[in-house]
């Protein structure tokens, strides 16, 4: 089993705007630091035997801003935001009432959250095999947690896409050996 805590990527400048970034690299605004720098003081005391986060600057700069060289920082792809494709740098009022749309067929020019999903199941089989027994935090984005709730909390896909969604201090999932 290997012990999971999911924490969003910090606020970004994209976010303050109300827009939606998927793959677009959007930096930390001066919110999003200060929310890092209390990551890293919420997590203190905790030991963790990686810290994950996806090739997206606002998801790894939120890593390295909270843990620096505290524990090891692995960036991986498979952890992206989904990649709304033509439909990136919209306002997110307008995706979420497209997000319905895309979840067995990809955004125009992007992907689906079934493609997503998929990609966080290929590095759930990783982890499992690496890090049975551990303690490990992912640092991603809503696409990251949907396929965490689908693939662990066996929460519909299309359910956990389309939940209201509210911020909290982080939360935690248990991955069995299948």
């Amino acid at each position: 089993m290997v012990e999971i805590i999911f924490e969003t990527h910090s606020t970004t400048t994209d976010n303050e705007n109300d827009i939606a970034s998927g793959w677009a690299d959007s930096a930390l605004s001066g919110l999003g630091i200060s929310q890092a720098k209390q990551l890293r003081e919420r997590y203190k005391n905790i030991h963790l035997d990686a810290v994950f986060c996806s090739d997206l600057k606002r998801s790894y700069e939120t890593a390295e801003i909270a843990f620096g060289n505290k524990f090891p920082i692995i960036k991986d792809s498979r952890l992206r935001e989904c990649n709304y494709g033509k439909l990136t740098m919209i306002s997110t009022e307008a995706l979420k009432k497209q997000k319905a749309n895309y979840i067995n067929k990809p955004f125009p020019n992007g992907e689906s959250y079934d493609e997503t999903t998929e990609k966080v199941r290929a590095f759930l089989k990783d982890l499992i095999g690496r890090y049975d027994s551990k303690k490990v935090m992912i640092i991603g984005h809503r696409a990251t947690q949907y396929g965490l709730e689908h693939l662990i909390n066996k929460v519909l896909l299309e359910e956990a896409v389309l939940a209201s969604w509210k911020w909290q201090p982080g939360w935690t999932y248990k991955l069995e050996i299948s």
